[in-house]
């Protein structure tokens, strides 16, 4: 049996996750971001004793369907833009039809109903999240990250960055030292 769980964002999620419903004697066959499948159907009153178990850790069991895929297309672009190490082949919306075998406009007017914005938008913010991550770092240059991140140019991640976040990667790579502490000032 499936189970759609939201907020699974992280490996850490899915390990807390497994380890709350084996706690509780359910066996997952698998855990993945936002996806539990478990050896054994269950009913109503295991579904509430999970959700009770979950909910205190900031995860929630979804029944909606249109919830549910909602949540795939997040789980599926965080899974992009955060773990691949491969660039889309594809665009954006022919790979998430493929993944969820639906028509990308039945997907995307579902998607801005649950979320109140725009596949594309939350794509890109997941993009500049990433690309603030990897500036963070300080170990590649913004033409290094534009790569990654499937940019076309630095200048079109540089525009993107600013109209997301409000200012410009060099502006935010210097807040962010700034911000940091070394250890001996700790």
């Amino acid at each position: 049996m499936k189970l759609h769980i939201k907020n699974m964002v992280c490996n850490r999620c899915k390990m807390v996750v497994k380890a709350e419903l084996e706690k509780l004697d359910f066996k997952p066959l698998s855990v993945q971001l936002g996806e539990v499948t478990l050896l054994e159907n269950i009913n109503a009153e295991d579904k509430e004793k999970i959700s009770n178990r979950l909910k205190p850790m900031g995860f929630d069991l979804l029944e909606d369907k249109k919830t549910q895929i909602a949540e795939q297309v997040k789980t599926l672009i965080i899974n992009l833009v955060h773990y691949s190490l491969e660039p889309l082949k594809v665009n954006l919306s022919a790979y998430l039809s493929d993944q969820l075998n639906a028509e990308y406009n039945y997907i995307s007017t579902i998607f801005s109903e649950i979320e109140n914005q725009t596949i594309e938008k939350y794509f890109i913010a997941q993009k500049i999240e990433k690309a603030k991550e990897m500036l963070s770092y300080g170990e590649l240059t913004l033409s290094q990250i534009a790569y990654q991140l499937n940019y076309s140019s630095v200048a079109h991640l540089s525009a993107q960055f600013k109209k997301v976040s409000g200012t410009t990667p060099s502006v935010y790579k210097m807040a962010s030292r700034d911000q940091r502490k070394t250890l001996d000032e700790i």
